[in-house]
């Protein structure tokens, strides 16, 4: 029988960062980054307590979906 806790934990994002944090990599500034969770846009972000945190795959992939015209 397996520990349905050890699953759950196998499960957690990796990697989390701050607001902060992806603002810098990313270029998008913290209080536009605010402004997307209040408003229910922007990528996906996990809130422990009163601490926002994101999941650079999250990140990652919500990046890939942004991707308007370019070459063909």
């Amino acid at each position: 029988m397996t520990n349905a806790w050890n699953e759950s934990a196998q499960q957690l994002p990796t990697s989390l960062a701050t607001p902060m944090e992806v603002s810098a990599k990313i270029g998008i500034p913290v209080a536009t980054l605010a402004q997307w969770r209040w408003r229910g846009v922007g990528p996906g972000y996990l809130k422990l307590g009163r601490h926002v945190k994101y999941d650079w795959a999250v990140v990652s992939a919500w990046l890939q979906t942004q991707s308007q015209g370019g070459v063909r």
